[in-house]
């Protein structure tokens, strides 16, 4: 068996646990590779003897673990891509709603992993094209949480016109907008005013950010719509994000967005349910009014 091991933020922290999860893997005679960025982290020279480093990942690959937080897992989807790889996620950050481990459960959790005691939740991407400059991308227009456009080197709204399958919907007069998927839904979304959804819902969900237009309200789309956004403003450029990946784009670029053609698959045990997640991410029920 095969299991790779990535930290993409190297910290004191992250590296410890994972060099305790390298040793563990390894003690249960698991053939463990790592990527570059893992290895040039890692202190201990003789466990780095052992290890082989990868530059992609293929189906011979059992899972991905992935040591962090959030911002982890979602440099992890760059490191899986279209390869079917499953992500286990190790939350040595803060809030964590995409990891499937706490630290503090960490060999509990990999005694399920190895029992085959979990389930795999298979989570939906964006893609997005936009014509001429999508080599700014860098060959990866995915996005697991969120695709967003936002003003850049201003203070003043931007306008930002959008259609749904070629239909008009509305101009937003607003700071930016976010496109989300499922997953996403608790992130920046969520922080914006948006929705919860869980993720196996077939949806996407746009929620402007500080609108100007009042009456302007998240809307939630069946996820075989395609998005059709172009901003403009007072400045010549906006910002476009996918995920943690930011790149500036000149006003009246046409954003084309819609569901990617494939997934990221995650592992969720029994005891991490989403709604548990909820309930202990967001402190639901802390107050004993409830």
């Amino acid at each position: 068996m095969q299991i790779a091991v990535i930290c993409p933020f190297i910290n004191s922290i992250a590296i410890g646990y994972a060099e305790g999860v390298i040793e563990h893997l390894m003690g249960l005679k698991v053939n463990v590779i790592i990527d570059k960025n893992l290895n040039d982290g890692l202190e201990d020279n003789a466990l780095k003897e052992q290890l082989s480093v990868f530059t992609s990942l293929d189906s011979s690959t059992y899972f991905l673990i992935c040591i962090g937080g959030d911002g982890s897992m979602l440099q992890a989807v760059t490191t899986v891509r279209e390869s079917n790889v499953p992500i286990l996620g190790i939350n040595t950050g803060r809030l964590g709603f995409l990891t499937s481990l706490q630290k503090e459960s960490l060999n509990k959790g990999l005694q399920l992993l190895w029992e085959k005691k979990f389930t795999l939740i298979n989570r939906s991407l964006l893609e997005v094209e936009i014509g001429e400059q999508q080599s700014l991308l860098n060959d990866f227009p995915y996005a697991l949480n969120e695709i967003s456009v936002s003003r850049k080197d201003t203070a003043s709204l931007i306008s930002i016109q959008a259609e749904i399958e070629g239909h008009p919907l509305t101009t937003y007069w607003a700071d930016g907008l976010i496109v989300a998927t499922p997953t996403g839904s608790t992130g920046y979304n969520l922080s914006s005013g948006g929705p919860i959804v869980l993720p196996e819902t077939p949806s996407l969900v746009m929620t402007p950010i500080a609108p100007h237009n009042l009456n302007i309200r998240p809307l939630v789309l069946p996820d075989h719509s395609t998005i059709k956004l172009e901003v403009s403003g007072r400045e010549d450029q906006h910002l476009l994000s996918l995920d943690s990946r930011l790149i500036s784009l000149p006003h009246n670029t046409p954003i084309y967005i819609k569901k990617a053609n494939f997934s990221i698959a995650t592992v969720q045990f029994n005891d991490t349910a989403f709604y548990s997640v909820l309930r202990e991410k967001l402190y639901w029920g802390v107050d004993k009014r409830n």
